[in-house]
């Protein structure tokens, strides 16, 4: 297991995958799943990038310290990762926290990072009661509590109906969350709002929305791209998780433009 410490002393744990010479491709997870939700673009993306996934704070095998968190402390988790991988430049792509965690990077720093894809996520996402009572919930019922309204909202019905073993494997991801970094995450983004800064953005960016993604709606993510110039944005038929349930679409949209494509 690959891991290295935080400026603030919190072990992230990371995978590095293909070619040690290829050019250098960040994945970065939603809330409640860990770096296994990239499997399927694994095979795609491995053969032309030296793919680097992690789990965020509090997710997977990263260490969950008492929140509350911070988007701040999300993105510089990522640069910290890079310093410590020596990695001065790279593509990034993230999906809901992920996104919004790419969001933070892209307008901080943004000589670090070549070309971004920005999925299913938002800028800001009211309301805050939302967010206080999710992390209520956690915190007395554990993750449980959450995981099938969570999964009701992240696939399309029909998704769900034909894919119970993918559905399953993202559940147990779920379950698995430690509600502490669940809850302190959730506050992360409660506590955002990254509006103001989505005209500094510099690095070329791709917005993908959701057509049916009632979590990050296709309205937030068109709001992102109409306000980051010269973002390109491209709609996929699915929910919350594009990346999973229509993999070959995602992959045939976000990788190339990844590598450079336009």
């Amino acid at each position: 297991m690959a891991e290295f410490r935080t400026g603030d002393g919190i072990s992230i744990h990371y995978q590095v995958e293909g070619d040690a010479d290829a050019p250098p491709l960040v994945f970065s997870n939603s809330l409640g799943t860990n770096l296994h939700m990239w499997d399927g673009q694994m095979a795609e993306a491995a053969a032309r990038f030296r793919v680097i996934r992690y789990d965020q704070r509090g997710h997977g095998r990263s260490e969950a310290p008492q929140g509350p968190y911070t988007m701040d402390r999300l993105g510089r988790d990522v640069i910290e990762l890079l310093d410590a991988l020596q990695i001065e430049k790279t593509a990034f792509c993230g999906l809901s926290m992920g996104g919004m965690t790419g969001l933070w990077l892209t307008a901080n720093h943004p000589r670090r990072f070549s070309h971004a894809a920005l999925c299913n996520t938002a800028a800001h996402l009211p309301p805050r009661d939302l967010w206080d009572g999710r992390i209520r919930t956690v915190e007395r019922n554990g993750m449980a509590a959450i995981q099938e309204a969570v999964v009701e909202r992240w696939f399309t019905p029909a998704f769900r109906e034909e894919n119970p073993g993918e559905v399953d494997r993202i559940r147990a991801m779920i379950a698995a969350t430690d509600p502490t970094g669940y809850a302190g995450c959730c506050a992360a983004i409660r506590d955002m709002d990254l509006r103001d800064v989505l005209g500094l953005i510099e690095t070329p960016v791709m917005i993908v929305v959701g057509e049916h993604d009632p979590a990050t709606t296709p309205e937030q993510g068109m709001a992102i791209a109409a306000r980051v110039l010269g973002a390109r944005s491209e709609r996929i038929p699915a929910a919350h998780l594009s990346n999973v349930e229509q993999p070959a679409r995602f992959n045939a949209v976000v990788l190339p433009y990844l590598a450079g494509g336009r």
